[in-house]
């Protein structure tokens, strides 16, 4: 069996906690144990007291999770529907889910393209879609798989701002040092283990010097 993951003993209290590494490293594994997206094949992994592997379902209503490539989680054909779609366990009925979605696109600068076709949108616009969907389910905590790695720099800023702006707890696995260093605390994980767990200055210190050549 192939192990992407060595055993990792990790508790997750700060707001703001930043995963980085090196391509492969297994900070993405790590992100995805936390909403139950992949399960330990040995030990656990508990969310507010929930163990992923018993009680997925749960856990992914406290945990919403934004994947590096929005495309992944953009599924109908307009901003206006795709939204409406996030809030289908709302208990709201059609009309009031529209009203619903249109008010979270207004939030997030969208609302004039609530119509068009996702395909249209840019890939700023897509991001900022894909999180104000995973954000109208109303999530204790927010996972970031790379967010800004396929965003130009004006987005990457307001896609960052937003996201460190959360009242959410915040999991963000990242390449962009400067978000990292905009976190409580800073995970780096190489070779499918913690190589270092502390202040962000000092474990982007750390990671630099890893990679060194």
């Amino acid at each position: 069996m192939l192990r992407i993951l060595g055993p990792v003993d990790l508790t997750l209290t700060e707001h703001r906690v930043a995963f980085i590494g090196s391509n492969g490293s297994g900070k993405s594994t790590l992100a995805r144990l936390v909403n139950g997206l992949v399960t330990p094949s040995r030990g656990t992994v508990e969310v507010d007291g929930i163990d992923v592997t018993e009680d997925a379902a749960a856990v992914r209503r406290r945990v919403g999770f934004a994947f590096t490539d929005p495309e992944a989680q953009l599924v109908m054909p307009t901003p206006a529907e795709d939204l409406a779609l996030s809030l289908r366990r709302s208990g709201a009925d059609k009309a009031q889910r529209r009203a619903m979605a249109l008010a979270a696109l207004a939030e997030h600068g969208l609302e004039h393209l609530a119509d068009t076709s996702v395909h249209a949108l840019s890939g700023g616009q897509k991001q900022m879609l894909a999180l104000a969907g995973v954000l109208a389910t109303g999530p204790r905590i927010v996972v970031a798989d790379e967010p800004t790695t396929l965003l130009d720099l004006r987005n990457t800023r307001r896609i960052g701002d937003l996201l460190l702006g959360l009242e959410q707890r915040l999991v963000l696995v990242t390449h962009d040092l400067d978000l990292a260093a905009r976190c409580d605390r800073v995970v780096v994980v190489e070779d499918g283990a913690v190589a270092y767990d502390g202040a962000p200055d000092d474990a982007i210190a750390h990671y630099r010097a890893l990679v060194a050549p």
